[in-house]
């Protein structure tokens, strides 16, 4: 695609964010993922807990968390550390449910944030309530094994180094590891949000990508920026009192959940660039594809339709 059709992806991106009020959504979203956060760490800790040791998880967690605020680790370490001290040794059985009770808790975060994407990708939702709460429920439980996966990867990394004896090398290796994986966790998370998200024929890869890319740079870069900011700048604790940690927190999340629907919005607005199909499987004519964004293709005063 030339330059001059990014532009106008660019433009209409812009504002359909405004249109679809994505501050608001995002705000939205964070809010109800600041509720899911305590039963998504229950379910993680119950997890790492079937194969390692969950007192060790809050380093990890700290390791994973290294771009964003201080703030959005001393909370979630607090968190964990009284999940773990509640954590008794109980029977196999004991512990499936209770990670199934978290598991279900955690999604309606998951579940608020799929209708903001489908907001971005102007689509109704008409799922019934039983595919939604399976969809979410499904990529909670995605999204916390390769957490803990993660985790135990990482926890194991330092002792693998030390091994191979590579000193400074091993510890610039390991950073360079931990960041990888957050970035390939991050693009991969947001691309199956794209791909199965939506309540819409399914997007090829091709047309999902950019969007994940651009919500993981905004994410990863605005994370940084903001973690810099709250530990030279912000007074949140002078403002807000004991309410510092939560509001920084809440803020954080309102910066992810943004970074994902801007993502949505570009996906979108690519998909509306051109009057190819851009669906999976056999090409169909306009009006045909069921996803508005594939059945659209929106006036582009610079550059045509993109092709």
């Amino acid at each position: 695609m030339p330059a001059v059709g990014w532009r106008d992806i660019l433009l209409r991106t812009k504002a359909e964010a405004k249109t679809d009020r994505a501050t608001l959504l995002a705000a939205g979203v964070a809010f109800y993922a600041l509720l899911a956060l305590v039963p998504a760490l229950v379910a993680l800790v119950s997890v790492v807990g079937l194969v390692a040791d969950p007192a060790t998880i809050d380093r990890d967690v700290r390791d994973f968390l290294g771009a964003a605020p201080r703030e959005v680790g001393d909370l979630v370490s607090q968190q964990l550390e009284a999940i773990t001290a509640d954590a008794g040794a109980g029977t196999v059985l004991a512990v499936l449910v209770g990670i199934a009770l978290a598991l279900w808790s955690a999604s309606s975060g998951i579940g608020h944030l799929i209708e903001a994407i489908n907001t971005a990708y102007d689509e109704e939702e008409t799922r019934g309530f039983v595919e939604r709460k399976v969809l979410a429920l499904s990529l909670t439980v995605g999204a916390v094994v390769f957490a803990a996966v993660a985790f135990v990867l990482i926890a194991a990394l330092p002792g693998i180094v030390a091994d191979t004896g590579l000193g400074i090398v091993g510890r610039i290796l390991l950073g360079v590891l931990r960041w990888a994986l957050l970035v390939a966790g991050m693009l991969a998370a947001t691309a199956v949000l794209y791909r199965v998200g939506p309540d819409r024929d399914d997007a090829r890869w091709a047309w999902i990508t950019p969007g994940a890319v651009v919500a993981t740079v905004l994410w990863i870069s605005g994370s940084a920026i903001f973690a810099i900011y709250t530990a030279n700048f912000g007074k949140y604790n002078e403002t807000y009192g004991s309410l510092g940690g939560v509001v920084v927190v809440m803020l954080w999340l309102f910066l992810t959940a943004f970074s994902v629907i801007l993502g949505a919005e570009l996906n979108a607005e690519s998909e509306k660039q051109t009057s190819r199909d851009s669906t999976v499987g056999a090409a169909r004519p306009l009006g045909w594809r069921r996803a508005t964004a594939a059945d659209t293709v929106a006036p582009a005063p610079a550059s045509g339709d993109g092709e």
